[in-house]
């Protein structure tokens, strides 16, 4: 449509301006918009038209054949310029196109779909980009049953792009090693801070405190009623149930993993805190993609005070896509950081032995 318009205000000028005015610039204009907007043949149409309205109008007004064949030139010359421009554009969307397959392809390796059932929790996650062009970031999820129960994380790495996923890759790691073999969630914390302290101080000129991981580590029993908690610097966790949502602050404030502080950390063992999770219950994990999305008048979003998270989800995707919807309107679909939401769900029954 602009190219259309911009040929028709074209002739207008060039047949109803007197002389020696000419509607050239805005002729030769038109081929060079469609081949930066439209497709090749839809292009190549619009340079044809083109051309074929400079003759005429230069015929219409009587011009000599030395204006004629100019105007033809330049608008000619133009049209073939936009033609290859069209080319280079399409040549480098699919070059664009390939790397986000693979950045993304190479997220989805270290960060893939949990299981949708595990030990006596019912699972469901969900990934939102702050952009669409930028599918990858530092968020992070992973869900594994062990011999302690069902452990998860989520967490939120320092950095973006392919750096961020190759931290991802670490944290993730750590997480599915040490979650086998560390008894207590508080071992696993600390197991997982060494872990990520030494790849930080492994990041050369980058200091080793700048390369942390902020990240709630959560623990449901073998039979569902338990839930402990350990909160490394991230934003806290939800108890949703019958209708009621409820923050889960820790009792003790935690530095995030892989500060590497060394002797000036605090002493004594991580703390963990423990709450009932009652059959039905879910634990909402996110990470600041959620609690700091911003409304038009700079106001942030709390999971606790919307309306439309107060009722009962039968399933953890029902909370996961209500909560992306509600974010996305708060937020008038503009979202500043990558979004990562966990939901785990004590089913009402105890599971299917295999």
């Amino acid at each position: 449509m602009l190219a259309a318009l911009v040929l028709v205000v074209g002739v207008l000028l060039d047949l109803l301006a007197p002389e020696p005015y000419t509607g050239l610039p805005l002729l030769a204009a038109a081929p060079l918009i469609a081949g930066a907007t439209l497709s090749f043949r839809s292009a190549c149409a619009v340079v044809c038209v083109t051309c074929v309205v400079s003759v005429a109008v230069d015929v219409e007004r009587e011009r000599p054949a030395t204006p004629l064949l100019v105007d033809l030139a330049v608008v000619g010359l133009i049209g073939v310029l936009a033609l290859v421009v069209n080319r280079l554009i399409v040549r480098q969307g699919l070059d664009l196109a390939r790397a986000r397959d693979v950045a993304e392809a190479a997220q989805r390796a270290v960060l893939p779909d949990p299981p949708r059932e595990v030990g006596p929790v019912a699972v469901a996650a969900g990934y939102t980009a702050a952009q669409a062009e930028a599918r990858i970031g530092g968020d992070l999820f992973a869900v594994q049953e062990t011999p302690f129960g069902v452990r998860m994380i989520i967490g939120d790495v320092r950095g973006k792009g392919l750096a961020a996923v190759a931290a991802v890759s670490v944290a993730i790691g750590a997480f599915r090693q040490e979650a086998e073999y560390c008894p207590t969630l508080a071992a696993l914390s600390q197991r997982m801070d060494e872990a990520l302290a030494r790849e930080a101080a492994r990041s050369g000129p980058i200091i080793s405190t700048e390369g942390f991981t902020t990240a709630v580590l959560a623990e449901v029993s073998a039979d569902g009623a338990a839930l402990s908690l350990v909160n490394r610097g991230h934003p806290p966790p939800y108890l949703v149930h019958d209708g009621r949502i409820v923050r889960l602050d820790p009792a003790v404030p935690q530095l995030p993993l892989g500060v590497g502080l060394g002797e000036l950390a605090p002493a004594g063992s991580v703390p963990v805190d423990v709450v009932r999770l009652p059959p039905g219950a879910s634990l909402l994990l996110v990470t600041d993609g959620v609690t700091e999305a911003r409304d038009g008048r700079g106001t942030f979003y709390d999971p606790v005070s919307s309306e439309r998270l107060h009722r009962r989800f039968d399933d953890p995707e029902e909370l996961v896509e209500a909560l992306t919807e509600d974010v996305g309107r708060w937020t008038a679909g503009e979202r500043a950081d990558d979004m990562a939401i966990l939901v785990v769900t004590r089913r009402g029954r105890p599971p299917r032995t295999r």
